[in-house]
Protein backbone atom coordinates (compact mmCIF):
# COMPACT_ATOMS: atom_id res chain seq x y z
CA UNK A 1 0.00 0.00 0.00
CA UNK A 2 2.50 2.54 0.99
CA UNK A 3 4.85 1.49 -2.28
CA UNK A 4 1.63 2.72 -4.88
CA UNK A 5 0.93 5.55 -2.61
CA UNK A 6 4.56 7.40 -3.45
CA UNK A 7 3.94 6.52 -6.83
CA UNK A 8 1.22 8.20 -6.87
CA UNK A 9 2.86 10.92 -5.09
CA UNK A 10 5.32 10.78 -7.35
CA UNK A 11 3.37 11.42 -10.32
CA UNK A 12 1.36 14.14 -8.29
CA UNK A 13 4.40 15.79 -7.07
CA UNK A 14 5.37 16.44 -11.03
CA UNK A 15 1.98 18.18 -11.94
CA UNK A 16 1.33 20.28 -8.37
CA UNK A 17 1.56 23.76 -8.39
CA UNK A 18 4.66 25.64 -6.48
CA UNK A 19 3.03 27.41 -3.60
CA UNK A 20 3.70 31.40 -4.20
CA UNK A 21 5.43 33.26 -1.46
CA UNK A 22 2.92 36.18 -1.17
CA UNK A 23 0.11 33.99 -0.43
CA UNK A 24 2.21 32.35 2.88
CA UNK A 25 3.66 33.97 5.87
CA UNK A 26 7.24 33.12 6.91
CA UNK A 27 6.17 30.53 9.76
CA UNK A 28 3.56 28.85 7.19
CA UNK A 29 6.23 28.43 4.38
CA UNK A 30 8.32 27.09 6.76
CA UNK A 31 5.54 24.58 8.02
CA UNK A 32 4.79 23.88 4.48
CA UNK A 33 8.48 23.08 3.37
CA UNK A 34 8.76 20.81 6.36
CA UNK A 35 5.71 18.79 5.31
CA UNK A 36 6.43 18.24 1.82
CA UNK A 37 10.12 16.81 2.46
CA UNK A 38 7.14 14.05 3.86
CA UNK A 39 6.75 11.49 0.92
CA UNK A 40 2.87 11.25 2.67
CA UNK A 41 2.66 15.13 3.91
CA UNK A 42 3.91 15.84 0.39
CA UNK A 43 1.44 13.57 -1.35
CA UNK A 44 -1.62 14.92 0.78
CA UNK A 45 -1.07 18.07 0.04
CA UNK A 46 -0.70 17.80 -3.74
CA UNK A 47 -3.71 15.75 -3.59
CA UNK A 48 -5.84 18.12 -1.66
CA UNK A 49 -4.13 20.83 -3.98
CA UNK A 50 -5.38 18.48 -7.00
CA UNK A 51 -8.62 17.88 -5.83
CA UNK A 52 -9.78 21.45 -4.82
CA UNK A 53 -8.45 22.95 -7.97
CA UNK A 54 -10.62 20.43 -10.08
CA UNK A 55 -13.98 21.46 -8.07
CA UNK A 56 -14.23 18.46 -4.99
CA UNK A 57 -15.60 18.91 -1.70
CA UNK A 58 -13.39 19.44 1.24
CA UNK A 59 -15.37 16.73 3.42
CA UNK A 60 -14.75 14.34 0.95
CA UNK A 61 -11.07 15.24 0.50
CA UNK A 62 -10.75 14.80 4.58
CA UNK A 63 -12.79 11.22 4.25
CA UNK A 64 -10.31 9.96 1.65
CA UNK A 65 -6.98 11.17 3.21
CA UNK A 66 -8.44 10.10 6.37
CA UNK A 67 -8.71 6.67 5.03
CA UNK A 68 -5.63 6.78 3.52
CA UNK A 69 -3.90 7.80 7.60
CA UNK A 70 -5.99 4.87 8.93
CA UNK A 71 -4.24 2.67 6.43
CA UNK A 72 -1.21 3.86 7.13
CA UNK A 73 -2.01 2.62 11.16
CA UNK A 74 -2.80 -0.11 9.83
CA UNK A 75 0.16 -1.15 8.47
CA UNK A 76 2.22 0.28 11.38
CA UNK A 77 0.08 -2.04 13.81
CA UNK A 78 0.81 -4.89 11.30
CA UNK A 79 4.45 -4.19 12.02
CA UNK A 80 4.35 -4.20 15.50
CA UNK A 81 2.08 -6.95 15.36
CA UNK A 82 4.47 -9.42 12.84
CA UNK A 83 7.88 -7.98 15.54
CA UNK A 84 5.66 -8.75 18.61
CA UNK A 85 5.48 -12.50 17.38
CA UNK A 86 8.96 -12.22 16.03
CA UNK A 87 10.11 -11.31 19.90
CA UNK A 88 8.09 -14.06 20.90
CA UNK A 89 9.74 -16.34 18.61
CA UNK A 90 12.86 -15.54 19.53
CA UNK A 91 12.47 -15.36 23.76
CA UNK A 92 11.10 -19.33 22.82
CA UNK A 93 13.93 -19.95 20.73
CA UNK A 94 16.37 -18.12 23.22
CA UNK A 95 14.89 -19.93 26.38
CA UNK A 96 15.33 -23.26 24.72
CA UNK A 97 18.56 -22.59 23.39
CA UNK A 98 20.10 -21.14 26.94
CA UNK A 99 18.68 -24.42 28.56
CA UNK A 100 20.25 -27.15 25.97
CA UNK A 101 23.47 -24.66 26.61
CA UNK A 102 22.78 -25.20 30.54
CA UNK A 103 21.77 -28.75 30.30
CA UNK A 104 24.84 -29.77 27.88
CA UNK A 105 27.59 -27.29 29.94
CA UNK A 106 26.28 -30.20 32.83
CA UNK A 107 26.93 -33.19 31.05
CA UNK A 108 30.36 -31.70 30.12
CA UNK A 109 31.62 -30.97 33.49
CA UNK A 110 29.53 -34.38 34.94
CA UNK A 111 31.88 -36.42 32.03
CA UNK A 112 35.20 -34.28 33.12
CA UNK A 113 34.42 -34.93 36.70
CA UNK A 114 33.96 -38.46 35.43
CA UNK A 115 37.23 -38.49 34.21
CA UNK A 116 39.33 -36.57 36.38
CA UNK A 117 38.10 -37.67 39.63
CA UNK A 118 36.65 -41.88 38.91
CA UNK A 119 38.57 -43.03 35.69
CA UNK A 120 42.22 -41.60 36.29
CA UNK A 121 42.44 -42.23 39.73
CA UNK A 122 40.61 -45.79 39.13
CA UNK A 123 43.79 -46.39 36.02
CA UNK A 124 46.22 -45.35 38.71
CA UNK A 125 44.63 -47.68 41.43
CA UNK A 126 44.66 -50.38 38.88
CA UNK A 127 48.58 -49.74 37.55
CA UNK A 128 49.78 -49.84 41.60
CA UNK A 129 47.18 -52.73 41.93
CA UNK A 130 48.89 -54.68 38.99
CA UNK A 131 52.63 -53.60 40.02
CA UNK A 132 51.91 -54.92 43.59
CA UNK A 133 50.63 -58.86 41.96
CA UNK A 134 53.87 -58.63 40.25
CA UNK A 135 56.35 -58.10 42.81
CA UNK A 136 54.25 -60.45 44.75
CA UNK A 137 54.61 -63.55 41.83
CA UNK A 138 58.45 -62.13 41.83
CA UNK A 139 58.75 -62.58 45.77
CA UNK A 140 57.24 -65.74 45.63
CA UNK A 141 58.77 -67.56 43.12
CA UNK A 142 61.91 -65.99 44.91
CA UNK A 143 60.92 -67.78 48.23
CA UNK A 144 60.45 -71.09 46.51
CA UNK A 145 63.52 -70.43 44.98
CA UNK A 146 65.31 -69.77 48.57
CA UNK A 147 63.15 -72.96 50.26
CA UNK A 148 64.23 -74.94 47.59
CA UNK A 149 68.04 -73.80 47.82
CA UNK A 150 67.66 -74.29 51.66
CA UNK A 151 65.91 -77.73 51.28
CA UNK A 152 68.86 -79.03 49.16
CA UNK A 153 71.32 -77.85 51.44
CA UNK A 154 69.10 -79.05 54.46
CA UNK A 155 68.87 -82.78 52.91
CA UNK A 156 72.69 -82.60 52.10
CA UNK A 157 73.56 -82.15 56.23
CA UNK A 158 71.04 -84.54 56.68
CA UNK A 159 73.23 -87.09 54.79
CA UNK A 160 76.27 -85.92 56.23
CA UNK A 161 75.12 -86.55 59.31
CA UNK A 162 73.72 -89.49 58.56
CA UNK A 163 77.17 -90.61 57.60
CA UNK A 164 79.10 -89.54 60.24
CA UNK A 165 76.62 -91.54 62.68
CA UNK A 166 76.82 -94.93 60.73
CA UNK A 167 80.48 -94.36 60.53
CA UNK A 168 80.67 -93.81 64.02
CA UNK A 169 78.00 -97.02 64.58
CA UNK A 170 80.48 -99.08 62.47
CA UNK A 171 83.43 -97.83 64.53
CA UNK A 172 82.20 -98.75 67.69
CA UNK A 173 80.73 -101.91 66.15
CA UNK A 174 84.31 -102.33 64.95
CA UNK A 175 85.60 -101.31 68.55
CA UNK A 176 83.00 -103.92 70.06
CA UNK A 177 84.50 -107.06 67.72
CA UNK A 178 87.86 -106.44 68.65
CA UNK A 179 87.63 -106.35 72.38
CA UNK A 180 85.16 -109.17 72.46
CA UNK A 181 87.99 -111.43 70.94
CA UNK A 182 89.89 -110.28 74.63
CA UNK A 183 87.95 -112.90 77.18
CA UNK A 184 91.26 -114.21 77.88
CA UNK A 185 93.83 -112.14 75.78
CA UNK A 186 97.45 -113.29 74.79
CA UNK A 187 100.02 -110.32 74.58
CA UNK A 188 99.97 -110.69 70.84
CA UNK A 189 95.86 -109.83 70.83
CA UNK A 190 96.22 -106.88 73.20
CA UNK A 191 98.83 -105.59 71.32
CA UNK A 192 96.27 -106.02 67.77
CA UNK A 193 93.43 -104.98 69.35
CA UNK A 194 95.20 -101.71 70.43
CA UNK A 195 96.53 -101.15 66.84
CA UNK A 196 92.88 -101.69 65.41
CA UNK A 197 91.17 -99.36 68.11
CA UNK A 198 94.22 -96.44 67.22
CA UNK A 199 93.48 -97.22 63.23
CA UNK A 200 89.71 -96.60 64.52
CA UNK A 201 90.41 -92.99 66.38
CA UNK A 202 92.55 -91.75 63.98
CA UNK A 203 89.98 -92.32 60.59
CA UNK A 204 87.27 -90.54 62.82
CA UNK A 205 86.60 -87.47 60.58
CA UNK A 206 86.92 -84.73 62.92
CA UNK A 207 83.73 -82.88 62.15
CA UNK A 208 82.12 -85.87 63.95
CA UNK A 209 79.40 -84.84 65.92
CA UNK A 210 80.59 -87.71 68.50
CA UNK A 211 84.44 -87.24 68.02
CA UNK A 212 85.56 -86.41 71.25
CA UNK A 213 83.65 -88.84 73.01
CA UNK A 214 84.64 -91.78 70.89
CA UNK A 215 88.05 -90.80 70.63
CA UNK A 216 88.11 -90.89 74.91
CA UNK A 217 86.33 -94.58 75.04
CA UNK A 218 89.41 -95.31 72.33
CA UNK A 219 91.65 -93.96 74.34
CA UNK A 220 90.86 -95.45 77.40
CA UNK A 221 90.59 -98.85 75.73
CA UNK A 222 93.61 -98.42 73.92
CA UNK A 223 95.53 -97.78 77.85
CA UNK A 224 93.10 -100.08 79.43
CA UNK A 225 94.97 -103.38 81.21
CA UNK A 226 92.25 -105.88 79.05
CA UNK A 227 93.68 -108.68 81.57
CA UNK A 228 91.39 -107.06 83.98
CA UNK A 229 87.91 -108.35 82.87
CA UNK A 230 86.07 -105.86 85.02
CA UNK A 231 87.74 -103.01 83.35
CA UNK A 232 87.14 -104.65 80.21
CA UNK A 233 83.24 -105.30 80.63
CA UNK A 234 82.83 -101.31 81.51
CA UNK A 235 84.31 -100.43 78.33
CA UNK A 236 82.22 -102.61 76.73
CA UNK A 237 78.76 -101.03 78.24
CA UNK A 238 80.13 -97.03 77.67
CA UNK A 239 80.64 -98.56 74.01
CA UNK A 240 77.48 -100.11 73.88
CA UNK A 241 75.55 -97.05 75.47
CA UNK A 242 77.21 -94.95 72.77
CA UNK A 243 75.91 -97.27 70.05
CA UNK A 244 72.10 -97.07 71.38
CA UNK A 245 72.33 -93.44 71.53
CA UNK A 246 73.88 -93.14 68.30
CA UNK A 247 71.13 -95.24 66.58
CA UNK A 248 68.32 -92.81 69.01
CA UNK A 249 70.23 -89.95 66.98
CA UNK A 250 70.20 -91.12 63.97
CA UNK A 251 66.61 -92.05 64.17
CA UNK A 252 65.41 -88.51 65.13
CA UNK A 253 67.51 -86.78 62.66
CA UNK A 254 66.18 -89.19 60.33
CA UNK A 255 62.39 -88.54 61.67
CA UNK A 256 63.40 -84.66 61.66
CA UNK A 257 64.51 -85.04 57.81
CA UNK A 258 60.80 -86.86 57.14
CA UNK A 259 59.27 -84.01 58.92
CA UNK A 260 61.28 -81.41 57.35
CA UNK A 261 60.62 -83.05 53.74
CA UNK A 262 56.61 -82.71 54.11
CA UNK A 263 56.89 -79.33 55.52
CA UNK A 264 58.80 -78.55 52.55
CA UNK A 265 56.32 -80.44 50.24
CA UNK A 266 53.42 -78.50 51.97
CA UNK A 267 55.34 -75.07 51.77
CA UNK A 268 55.77 -75.64 47.52
CA UNK A 269 52.10 -76.40 46.91
CA UNK A 270 51.36 -73.07 49.52
CA UNK A 271 53.62 -70.86 47.15
CA UNK A 272 52.07 -73.06 43.80
CA UNK A 273 49.05 -72.26 45.09
CA UNK A 274 49.66 -68.81 46.12
CA UNK A 275 51.39 -67.97 42.44
CA UNK A 276 48.16 -69.04 40.74
CA UNK A 277 45.99 -66.93 42.50
CA UNK A 278 48.22 -64.29 41.51
CA UNK A 279 48.22 -65.03 37.98
CA UNK A 280 44.45 -65.48 37.88
CA UNK A 281 44.68 -61.64 39.86
CA UNK A 282 47.12 -60.21 36.79
CA UNK A 283 44.49 -61.87 34.19
CA UNK A 284 41.60 -59.87 35.91
CA UNK A 285 43.27 -57.04 36.60
CA UNK A 286 44.81 -56.59 33.29
CA UNK A 287 41.28 -57.19 32.20
CA UNK A 288 40.40 -54.24 34.55
CA UNK A 289 43.03 -52.52 33.12
CA UNK A 290 41.92 -52.66 29.52
CA UNK A 291 38.59 -51.42 30.56
CA UNK A 292 39.30 -48.73 31.96
CA UNK A 293 41.50 -47.63 29.09
CA UNK A 294 38.75 -47.96 26.59
CA UNK A 295 36.10 -46.13 29.13
CA UNK A 296 38.83 -43.06 28.95
CA UNK A 297 38.83 -43.29 24.93
CA UNK A 298 35.10 -43.50 24.98
CA UNK A 299 34.80 -40.36 27.73
CA UNK A 300 37.43 -38.37 26.26
CA UNK A 301 35.63 -38.82 22.45
CA UNK A 302 32.52 -38.15 24.52
CA UNK A 303 34.20 -35.14 25.93
CA UNK A 304 35.24 -33.91 22.32
CA UNK A 305 31.22 -34.54 21.10
CA UNK A 306 29.94 -32.36 23.98
CA UNK A 307 32.13 -29.40 23.47
CA UNK A 308 31.09 -29.71 20.09
CA UNK A 309 27.54 -29.64 20.76
CA UNK A 310 28.05 -26.85 23.13
CA UNK A 311 29.89 -24.79 20.20
CA UNK A 312 26.75 -25.23 18.20
CA UNK A 313 24.32 -24.20 20.27
CA UNK A 314 26.19 -21.46 21.19
CA UNK A 315 26.53 -20.23 17.64
CA UNK A 316 22.57 -21.17 17.27
CA UNK A 317 22.40 -18.83 20.01
CA UNK A 318 24.64 -16.22 18.45
CA UNK A 319 23.06 -16.35 15.71
CA UNK A 320 19.14 -15.62 16.64
CA UNK A 321 20.50 -12.73 19.05
CA UNK A 322 21.98 -11.62 15.77
CA UNK A 323 19.19 -12.08 13.67
CA UNK A 324 17.18 -10.34 15.99
CA UNK A 325 19.18 -7.52 16.55
CA UNK A 326 18.83 -7.33 13.08
CA UNK A 327 15.36 -7.68 13.15
CA UNK A 328 15.08 -5.38 15.69
CA UNK A 329 16.76 -2.24 13.83
CA UNK A 330 14.84 -2.95 10.80
CA UNK A 331 11.55 -2.81 13.22
CA UNK A 332 12.82 0.45 14.93
CA UNK A 333 13.72 1.83 11.30
CA UNK A 334 10.49 1.08 10.12
CA UNK A 335 8.36 2.39 13.11
CA UNK A 336 10.27 5.48 13.02
CA UNK A 337 9.73 6.29 9.00
CA UNK A 338 6.20 5.45 9.80
CA UNK A 339 5.81 7.41 12.56
CA UNK A 340 7.38 10.19 10.92
CA UNK A 341 4.91 9.85 7.82
CA UNK A 342 2.21 9.56 10.31
CA UNK A 343 3.23 13.15 11.61
CA UNK A 344 3.57 14.64 8.67
CA UNK A 345 -0.05 13.07 7.06
CA UNK A 346 -1.95 14.20 10.06
CA UNK A 347 -0.09 17.97 9.85
CA UNK A 348 -0.97 18.19 6.06
CA UNK A 349 -4.16 16.86 7.26
CA UNK A 350 -4.57 19.96 9.76
CA UNK A 351 -3.38 22.09 6.86
CA UNK A 352 -5.81 21.12 4.54
CA UNK A 353 -8.23 22.32 6.72
CA UNK A 354 -7.02 26.16 7.31
CA UNK A 355 -8.78 28.70 5.48
CA UNK A 356 -5.85 30.37 4.52
CA UNK A 357 -4.84 26.54 2.33
CA UNK A 358 -8.51 27.30 0.17
CA UNK A 359 -7.28 30.86 -0.43
CA UNK A 360 -4.28 29.74 -1.63
CA UNK A 361 -5.82 27.34 -4.04
CA UNK A 362 -8.71 30.11 -5.09
CA UNK A 363 -5.23 32.79 -5.65
CA UNK A 364 -3.97 30.06 -8.05
CA UNK A 365 -6.96 29.50 -10.07
CA UNK A 366 -7.84 32.87 -10.03
CA UNK A 367 -4.10 33.49 -11.23
CA UNK A 368 -4.53 30.92 -13.83
CA UNK A 369 -7.25 33.07 -15.84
Amino acid sequence: MLKVAVCTLLVLSITAIDIQASVWTSHDQKMFAQIKQSGWGNFILNFGELHLTTGGILAELNTEITKLIGELDEELAEVHHQYARRTDVHNREVSRLSQEIQDKEREVFNAHDFYDNVLIPQRDRFAAQLEQLQENIAQNRKTLNEATVQRANDHADFEAKVAEHNEAISAIDESLGLLSQLSAPSLVQIQKVQKNLTKIQQTLKRHSTFQTFIKTLIEIAVEANFADQSALRDILVAFNDLRVQLVDSLNTITADEAEAQRDFEARVIQLNQEHAEFQRAVVVKTAEIEANANKIDQTLDLIDELHADLDTLNGQLQAENDDFAFATDVYNATVAEYNKELNAAHQALDLLNQPRFTDYVKSQLKGAF
